[in-house]
């Protein structure tokens, strides 16, 4: 691994200055020939699938000696199918509008002068994930039709794939004649280079963090850069006195257990409490069936007792894996106040049939993405129309929710004028 991201003896400052130049050229791409490149990078990533894989299937087994659950190796596995997803993703990237360059609609001012808004890269972006090698061709595919430069530092576990596809990308960046530093890949999992990378604000100018909870509050504490927290998903479903049970039936199995260990999975189940005595041992059965793991408060347990009782610390948890939360609250205030206390500002669905109450639900619970009668699993940028996403930020500046191509720039101020100035010229004499 000899390329510019990889090479042991470059210092994390200097990748990151690396990265930065990069990013200039890249700022400056065309946008027929970001997506040639995008293509390219599709392709490599299917050209070398098999050392890909097999760099993969080192890391699962390291992570399979090491202990770690099997909710989180799937995070970390690759196939043939998430490859080829991976390279769609790069494809779909490239069909989409690219937002560099696009300009509001301009104002004129009493002055004269015409104002708008022009989109621009943000630079180079860092990103600080762990188990999901799919993160490093995500990121860098979003990055780059957004005209930015991408500085990744992947976890340990993935360490093998993550310089496997790092490779392929590279190839594609250099058969377009790209710098490859546009993609940069951190060559050490030690933390120190993460502490480094943290005061990089000269070079890097936004850091994304994705992982579990030390992660994010340890990057939100130490960084000099500015950061968009992708934090813990603790998403619930709230079954309204109103809901069609068999709706609720379909969101709770689908939220639940269709891939438990993704922050859009549910965690907390909440029950009306006019509906609790039918939907809450219907709930319990379906999930119980499912595998599902039940903890749940004092009137979930009266209806069914063999429910494991639920701590205050499992209604702030992210089990991600198959264990959920239960609770009846009174009406929706309690629903909506419990959701305030618990909730981490990524995803909430109500299941109800009255509108007033689903309106009302979408206008006070404060999350970056709120459904009403369909699964939390729609929170994600590809379903919701984004493409492949960087992330699904929980933190309101200057993105909320997943982050697509847009949320990956700015807006300068664009004036034209024809010789206007704010205060009189005194005349020139000849």
């Amino acid at each position: 691994m000899a390329n510019a991201s990889t090479a042991s003896d470059h210092s994390i400052e200097s990748l990151a200055a690396a990265c930065s130049e990069a990013a200039r050229q890249v700022a400056n791409l065309s946008t027929a020939r970001k997506n040639r490149v995008l293509q390219h990078m599709a392709d490599a990533l299917l050209d070398h699938q098999d050392a890909i894989l097999e760099a993969n299937a080192t890391d699962v087994s390291g992570a399979r000696n090491d202990g770690l659950p099997e909710a989180m190796i799937d995070r970390l596995v690759l196939n043939e199918e998430r490859l080829q997803k991976m390279a769609t993703a790069l494809r779909e990237v490239a069909g989409f509008s690219d937002p560099v360059g696009q300009m509001s609609a301009t104002t004129t001012r009493p002055s004269g002068i015409e104002v708008g808004r022009m989109r621009i890269p943000l630079g180079v972006i860092g990103m600080i994930y762990e188990a999901r090698p799919n993160v490093t061709s995500d990121a860098a595919g979003l990055c780059f039709k957004a005209g930015n430069a991408v500085f990744l530092r992947g976890g340990s576990k993935a360490f093998h794939a993550n310089h496997a596809i790092a490779d392929a990308l590279h190839e594609a960046l250099e058969a377009e004649d790209v710098n490859p530093a546009a993609i940069t890949l951190v060559p050490t999992t030690d933390r120190a280079a993460v502490q480094e990378m943290l005061t990089l604000n000269q070079h890097i100018d936004l850091v994304i963090p994705r992982g579990g909870e030390g992660l994010i509050r340890f990057v939100d504490e130490t960084s000099r850069i500015p950061v968009i927290k992708h934090y813990k998903g603790v998403c619930h479903l709230y079954v309204d006195a109103a809901a069609n049970l068999d709706i609720a039936d379909d969101l709770l199995i689908d939220g639940k257990t269709s891939r438990p260990s993704v922050c859009n999975a549910l965690e907390t189940l909440l029950v009306h409490e006019d509906v609790a005595d039918t939907y809450v041992p219907r709930a319990c059965t379906l999930l119980q069936d499912a595998g599902v793991t039940v903890r749940g408060d004092a009137q979930v347990r009266a209806r069914v007792p063999d429910v494991e009782p639920a701590t205050e610390d499992d209604y702030a948890a992210e089990f991600l894996d198959l264990t959920i939360a239960m609770r009846v609250v009174e009406s929706n205030q309690e629903a909506r106040d419990h959701i305030a206390t618990y909730g981490s500002n990524h995803t909430e669905v109500i299941v109800t049939d009255d509108l007033p109450t689903a309106r009302e639900f979408v206008r006070t619970v404060d999350a970056s993405v709120v459904l009403v009668n369909a699964s939390s699993r729609f929170s994600d940028g590809g379903e919701l129309g984004l493409g492949a996403e960087i992330g699904i930020s929980t933190t309101k500046l200057h993105a909320y929710g997943p982050m697509g191509l847009q949320a990956l720039t700015t807006q300068k101020f664009v004036v034209y004028g024809a010789g206007e100035t704010r205060h009189p010229v005194p005349e020139r004499t000849a």
